[in-house]
C-alpha cells in the first residue's frame, strides 16, 4: 500500500462529516487539519448556538443575545450542510486536482451513490431545518410585535 493511498482525500468521508455532524468542521478538518479557519469558525458559532439555546430558553424566548448567538449556530449548520452539497456534486476530477494532487491514475477518485445520498439528505434536512428556523423566528417576531401593540394601546 503507498503512501498516496493513505494521503488520499475520500469525497465520501468528507461528504458523511457534514451530513452526519454539522456545525462541527469535522468536514473541514478532515481536509485541512487544525489549520481550517472554516472549521475553527463553525464549531465556534455552533457552541454559540448552544448558549444562544440556553439563554432562550431561560428567558421564555425573549432574549435579543440569544436568538443572535442561537442564529449564529444555526448558520453553521446550514453551512455545514451547504458545503456537503458543494462538494459532493463536484466532479471527481476537480476534487482530485485540488484534494488529491499527484494521485495515479488507478487511485483517483470514483463518487458513487453514497456520495449523491449524502448531497440529497443533505438539501433535504437543510431546507427542512432552514424552513422550521425562520417559521419560528416570525413567529415569535410577531408575537413581540402584538405584545407591544397591546401594551400602547393600554
Amino acid at each position: 500500500m503507498s503512501i498516496d493511498i493513505l494521503m488520499k482525500k475520500s469525497k465520501l468521508l468528507f461528504c458523511a462529516l457534514g451530513l452526519f455532524f454539522p456545525g462541527t468542521g469535522l468536514n473541514c478538518f478532515y481536509l485541512q487539519g487544525l489549520k481550517s479557519f472554516w472549521a475553527w469558525t463553525q464549531l465556534l458559532a455552533l457552541f454559540g448556538g448552544f448558549v444562544g439555546w440556553g439563554l432562550l430558553k431561560d428567558a421564555h424566548f425573549h432574549s435579543g443575545p440569544g436568538w443572535v448567538l442561537l442564529t449564529f449556530g444555526f448558520i453553521a449548520v446550514e453551512a455545514s450542510w451547504l458545503t456537503t452539497i458543494t462538494f459532493g456534486l463536484r466532479p471527481d476530477e476537480k476534487w482530485d486536482a485540488q484534494f488529491n494532487p499527484g494521485i495515479a491514475e488507478l487511485e483517483r477518485s470514483q463518487s458513487g451513490w453514497l456520495v449523491i445520498l449524502t448531497v440529497i439528505f443533505s438539501l433535504v434536512l437543510g431546507a427542512g431545518v432552514m424552513m422550521t428556523f425562520l417559521a419560528i423566528a416570525f413567529e415569535q417576531f410577531f408575537i413581540s410585535q402584538l405584545q407591544e401593540a397591546r401594551k400602547l394601546s393600554q
